[in-house]
C-alpha cells in the first residue's frame, strides 16, 4: 500500500472553511471560525509511515494513539456537540504480506454495519470549556462486534478506515432545522488512517505501540530486536488468516494518553483479549471478562483465570 510523504514539522491543524474547500466559507460564524489541531503530531506520523494497525476485539478496545485535538475559534458562549464516526478509505479489504512487510489488496470490502458516532461525554458544552483544554477520545472504542450494543464503534477487521471529527454548533433558534447544513462542520487528518485488525500483523507497529504507549512499560526490554517472542512470549491467532504466531504484545492500548479524564472503578481489571485471538503457550484456557459500560445489558461471559496482566486496562 503506499503511503504518502509526511513532511517533519508541519502542523495537522485544519479550519472549517478550509475542510470545506471553499475561500466564501457558507458556515453559520460559530463554526466557520473553528480551528482543529491534532495532538500527538509526531507520534501520529510515525505510525503512518509504517501503516497504522488499531485492535478490535467483540468487547471492545481503545485505540493508541488516542484521538485527541486542541479547538480554537468558537464563540465562548455558544455551546457545542462534538462527536466522532470512522469511514471506510475504500471498497476493499486487505492482507499482510509478510515476505514483503507492505499491504495488499486482497478482494472486495466486507458489508460495513450501519455507522455510529461517538459524542463526547462532556457534549454539549460552551465553546470556552472546549478551548481551555485538549480534547481527548479516550473512552471510544472500536470492535467486531455486529451486534454490539454497548454503543462502540463497529469495523471490519483488515479494512481501512478514516477517523472523523464533527463539531456541531446548537442553535437556540426554533427553525433551526432549516439550515442545519450550517451549524456543523468535519475535520479529518489523514496521519490518522489505520487498518483494523484482530492481531498486529506488522511486528514494527508492535514495538513503536510498546516503546511509545506509556501502559505497556511492562512489554519493554532493554534490546528492541527481542520483541519478537521469547520463552514467555504469547501466542497470537490470526483469525484472518487460520494461522497462529508468536506475539509480544497482544494488543497493547491505552485509557489515553494525556487524557483529561480518569478511568472508572470498572477500569482497574486486567483481562485478557479475546479467545479466538490469544491463546497461552503451554495450552491453559485463555481468560477473558468482557468489560461492559453501564448502558448494557449483555451478560458477561466467565473464563477460568489465568494469571497475567496482559491487556490490563490501557495496555
Amino acid at each position: 500500500m503506499h503511503r504518502h510523504q509526511l513532511s517533519q514539522g508541519i502542523e495537522l491543524s485544519q479550519s472549517c472553511c478550509e475542510e470545506q474547500g471553499s475561500p466564501a466559507c457558507s458556515k453559520a460564524p460559530q463554526v466557520g471560525r473553528v480551528r482543529v489541531q491534532l495532538e500527538m503530531q509526531a507520534l501520529w506520523q510515525q505510525f503512518d509511515q509504517l501503516g497504522t494497525e488499531m485492535i478490535v476485539t467483540k468487547a471492545g478496545r481503545r485505540m493508541f494513539p488516542t484521538f485527541q485535538v486542541g479547538i480554537s475559534g468558537m464563540d465562548p458562549s455558544a455551546e457545542y456537540v462534538l462527536l466522532m464516526d470512522f469511514i471506510p478509505v475504500d471498497d476493499k479489504r486487505y492482507r499482510y504480506a509478510f515476505r514483503s512487510s507492505s499491504w495488499l489488496v486482497a478482494g472486495r470490502a466486507d458489508i460495513s454495519a450501519p455507522g455510529r458516532m461517538h459524542f463526547h461525554p462532556d457534549s454539549p458544552g460552551r465553546g470556552a470549556q472546549w478551548m481551555k483544554q485538549t480534547v481527548s477520545f479516550d473512552a471510544l472504542k472500536l470492535t467486531n462486534n455486529l451486534l454490539d450494543d454497548n454503543g462502540h464503534m463497529i469495523l471490519n477487521s483488515m479494512h481501512r478506515y478514516q477517523p472523523r471529527f464533527h463539531v456541531i454548533y446548537v442553535d437556540p433558534a426554533p427553525n433551526s432545522h432549516l439550515h442545519a447544513q450550517r451549524n456543523f462542520c468535519s475535520f479529518s487528518f489523514p496521519e490518522t488512517q489505520f487498518i483494523a485488525v484482530t492481531a498486529y500483523q506488522n511486528h514494527r507497529i508492535t514495538q513503536l505501540k510498546i516503546a511509545s504507549n506509556p501502559f505497556a512499560k511492562g512489554f519493554r526490554t532493554t534490546d528492541a530486536e527481542d520483541w519478537g517472542g521469547g520463552a514467555g512470549s504469547m501466542v497470537a491467532w490470526h483469525q484472518a488468516e487460520g494461522r497462529a504466531e508468536a506475539q509480544s504484545e497482544a494488543a497493547a492500548e491505552p485509557t489515553g494518553w494525556g487524557s483529561q479524564t480518569s478511568a472508572g472503578p470498572e477500569d482497574k481489571k486486567c483481562v485478557l483479549s479475546e479467545p479466538s485471538e490469544l491463546l497461552h503457550q503451554k495450552g491453559s484456557t485463555a481468560h477473558r471478562a468482557e468489560r461492559i459500560n453501564e448502558a448494557s445489558g449483555l451478560p458477561q461471559t466467565s473464563y477460568s483465570p489465568l494469571p497475567s496482566y496482559w491487556d490490563c486496562v490501557g495496555l
